[in-house]
């Protein structure tokens, strides 16, 4: 998120916020722990888009469409293992979640 210019306090708040809101979850079902991240990513994405109108993650993956406009990434697995940022406009996978400031850069 910091190198989308989103590592203020307020922007941790939310994940911080994201996260508490998910331990519940997986003190319901402490087998699904390898789902947890993927879930706090799309929470996380959902509450910046919600609370600020933030569009983020931005896809940065090369488009053969000059005209394609600017748009996000989403997380894939929707509930599962091994989750990764997918590019919503060609299903392209970006990177595995946690790895997408590698790709930015």
């Amino acid at each position: 998120m910091s190198t989308a210019g989103l590592g203020s306090a307020a922007h941790v708040d939310v994940v911080d916020a994201c996260v508490r809101e998910r331990r519940w979850w997986l003190d319901a079902w402490p087998g699904g722990a390898e789902h947890v991240a993927g879930q706090v990513a799309q929470d996380v994405q959902e509450a910046l888009r919600d609370g600020a109108g933030l569009a983020w993650p931005p896809c940065p993956l090369p488009h053969a469409d000059d005209d394609v406009q600017p748009h996000v990434l989403h997380v894939l697995p929707d509930l599962g293992p091994d989750p990764h940022w997918v590019c919503e406009e060609s299903g392209t996978a970006a990177a595995p979640l946690g790895a997408l400031g590698a790709t930015a850069s």
